[in-house]
């Protein structure tokens, strides 16, 4: 059965959490949570979310049992990217990995820039 890269995403949604953006600038404010940008790193580098880990989405698997920030596998962590599909697939790739507490950004970098959010511009 062949799918989509949407279908993907649909299904990723539905089997992970998505927190929206008000409770993900708190998290954020309060540094409870470990955030990963999946984008590509020049989407990083023209600006991300303060204090977030880049790992791209491309290498995600291989990259975070090693990286430092995912070492607890029970600590939250908040993903994120452009719009919510590469986060959706993300978050659902790290609770296979055995990631517990793992959400996507609803509507990724975009709703929080839009949101006026702190974004941090190398």
């Amino acid at each position: 059965m062949n799918k989509t890269a949407m279908e993907l995403v649909k299904e990723a949604k539905a089997e992970t959490r998505e927190m929206d953006l008000q409770q993900a600038h708190g998290k954020h404010q309060s540094e409870e949570v470990v955030i990963i940008d999946v984008r590509e790193t020049h989407e990083f580098s023209g600006g991300h979310i303060p204090g977030a880990h880049h790992i791209s989405r491309g290498m995600l698997e291989f990259k975070a049992d090693s990286h430092p920030a995912l070492k607890d596998k029970d600590r939250e962590i908040l993903v994120y990217c452009k719009t919510g599909g590469r986060a959706a697939l993300a978050a659902h790739q790290l609770k296979k990995m055995g990631y517990t507490n793992v959400h996507s950004i609803q509507g990724g970098m975009d709703a929080w820039d839009d949101a006026d959010h702190p974004v941090h511009k190398p």
